[in-house]
């Protein structure tokens, strides 16, 4: 198996900065997107490059992981932020963009957002997938051509992927899906399940499960989706209180929250992750905590959406572990994310200091991998996946502080523009900048953009 030696000028190591840290990388795996390789040894005081050593200046992070992502929502960039409306007039732009999918054009694009993606650092996405079908419900040929396009999608991008087939059933509590919706349907959670088993894992894609939100699965059908992920010990992800309208609908559907509904038909537990949470009880928050439930914050299309600040603080201390997401891509940068949480809650609380730097990267690093079910990564540390990204100490944006201060100077200063590169498996993906494998990523987002806005 071949071995690659890595020399990082300065590494944070979860805890601190440490200068001069050489790693080298048992390879495995495809060229592009496949990789399995680990890191195989890690000494720190090297203070000058190992022979033949790549060489990363700058600070050294563990791949930052985006756990949640609608990939064909790019699309909708600048277009959405033309004159007011709210998240319900966003969803009707959203539904003619998924209108206009194909098995091909969805590649194109999502091959474009992956590669943006590694630009910015982040090695592995999760996918919340929810366009299944052709316009009016009908099957592809291959089922699985949507998702199939997605995994594929990442691998020419370089990135790793949990695909997290997403089970959509209903256009609100008790209702048809409406006519948008159609694609997104398989009928009932049983057919979603046979489906969705037809999928199979490989070098860098796992197979997750979701559930939309509670006003797109009946209640009577989550314990299907749950189970189906429970069997396979599969990551599974919900949206979960984003609008108040859904709770209100909720209550007056099943007489209680939809975090109670989800704790009533056993979705919730350590391998389910809910999105956003942002409108929650204290109850719920209980609920979320007590079962070490997952949330994932995206606080850019939160702001973006208007949807709200979640109780983040609150619910890591009830014992619900944070990841991050950039979700509809109004922008993506998880650096961004990181920062958005800490400043969101300093402006609902007009107190400082919520999170340190260390803890807002261990978010967008370790915690947001294990919610996409790789615990084995977001760490540099010999085993783990030599998965990794380097952050500028340069740049306008950076320059200045000591290198000690790399986690504050990445968190609060740097931007997904001071990433120079991005390793995953222990192949650049990202070299000084560049995509190795797409060579011109703006001309890719413009030319896939252009062919889903019809």
């Amino acid at each position: 198996m071949p071995v690659k030696t890595y020399w990082l000028e300065h590494a944070w190591l979860g805890t601190h900065v440490e200068p001069g840290v050489a790693l080298t990388v048992s390879i495995g795996g495809s060229a592009a997107g496949g990789a399995d390789g680990r890191i195989s040894t890690l000494r720190t005081g090297v203070e000058t490059p190992p022979p033949g050593a790549e060489v990363l200046r700058g600070l050294t992070v563990p791949g930052l992981a985006n756990a949640h992502s609608h990939a064909f929502h790019r699309a909708l960039r600048s277009l959405v932020q033309v004159g007011s409306g709210t998240f319900w007039t966003w969803r009707e732009f959203m539904y003619q963009v998924a209108q206009n999918l194909t098995p091909d054009t969805y590649f194109a694009l999502a091959r474009a957002v992956y590669a943006e993606m590694a630009l910015a650092g982040i090695t592995n996405v999760g996918e919340f997938h929810y366009v299944h079908h052709a316009p009016g419900g009908a099957p592809y040929a291959d089922p699985n051509a949507m998702g199939e396009a997605l995994i594929e999608a990442a691998a020419a991008a370089g990135i790793r992927i949990t695909l997290l087939d997403t089970a959509y059933l209903s256009s609100g509590f008790g209702e048809a899906p409406n006519h948008h919706q159609l694609r997104f349907s398989d009928g009932t959670a049983e057919a979603w399940a046979e489906r969705v088993s037809a999928l199979k894992p490989r070098g860098h894609a796992l197979i997750g499960a979701a559930i939309h939100s509670v006003r797109a699965v009946p209640a009577d059908q989550l314990g299907t989706v749950a189970g189906w992920a429970q069997e396979r010990r599969a990551p599974l992800h919900v949206h979960l209180s984003e609008q108040t309208a859904e709770n209100e609908a909720c209550q007056a559907a099943h007489g209680r929250t939809p975090t109670q509904l989800l704790a009533d038909h056993g979705v919730l537990g350590p391998h389910t992750t809910g999105v956003h949470n942002t409108h929650l009880t204290d109850t719920d928050i209980a609920l979320l905590g007590g079962t070490t439930t997952g949330t994932c914050m995206c606080p850019t299309t939160e702001r973006d959406l208007a949807d709200g600040i979640g109780p983040a603080t609150r619910l890591q201390h009830a014992g619900s572990p944070l990841s991050l997401g950039s979700d509809s891509h109004a922008v993506i940068d998880l650096l961004e994310e990181a920062r958005a949480m800490e400043l969101n809650e300093r402006l609902r609380s007009r107190t400082r200091g919520h999170w340190t730097a260390n803890s807002l990267l261990t978010a967008a690093t370790e915690d947001g991998h294990a919610a996409l079910g790789l615990p084995d990564a977001g760490r540099l540390e010999v085993g783990a996946l030599a998965d990794f990204t380097t952050i500028a100490l340069d740049s306008v944006r950076t320059a200045g502080p000591l290198p000690r201060l790399g986690a504050e100077t990445a968190v609060f200063a740097a931007t997904a523009s001071d990433v120079r590169h991005t390793v995953v498996g222990g192949r650049h993906i990202v070299r000084d900048g560049a995509h190795t494998l797409v060579p011109d990523v703006p001309s890719a987002l413009s030319e896939s953009i252009a062919a889903v806005r019809g």
